[in-house]
């Protein structure tokens, strides 16, 4: 008789896969985020126009704090739904009052 405590072979290595893979995005994603901060120092160091490189800093910095977010704070993951709600409905109403403040002072 099989012991409660004991996982099936197949178990172990399905979430062995599971954590290889998870792992292996991670590399990935630390190392996309370490070319972008690379680029954006080398667009800075470089003397471009601040026109053309402000805004590719701040699209650069946003897929880094995405990244950070969907890989790292492991909000892909099931169960994290109501923590991602939360996080996203929070970012949502920053906008909104970054966004009203904003036609309040410009207006």
């Amino acid at each position: 008789m099989a012991d409660k405590n004991s996982v099936h072979p197949a178990q172990l290595d399905y979430e062995k896969q599971k954590r290889k893979e998870e792992m292996k995005q991670q590399v990935i994603t630390f190392a996309l985020m370490i070319i972008f901060t690379i680029i954006a120092f080398s667009m800075v160091a470089s003397g471009l126009d601040k026109l053309f490189v402000i805004p590719i800093i701040v699209v650069l910095a946003a897929v880094q704090v995405g990244f950070q977010l969907y890989y790292f704070m492991h909000m892909s993951h099931k169960g994290h739904e109501m923590p991602a709600f939360m996080f996203y409905g929070g970012v949502f109403a920053a906008f909104l009052c970054i966004i009203a403040l904003g036609v309040l002072v410009w207006w």
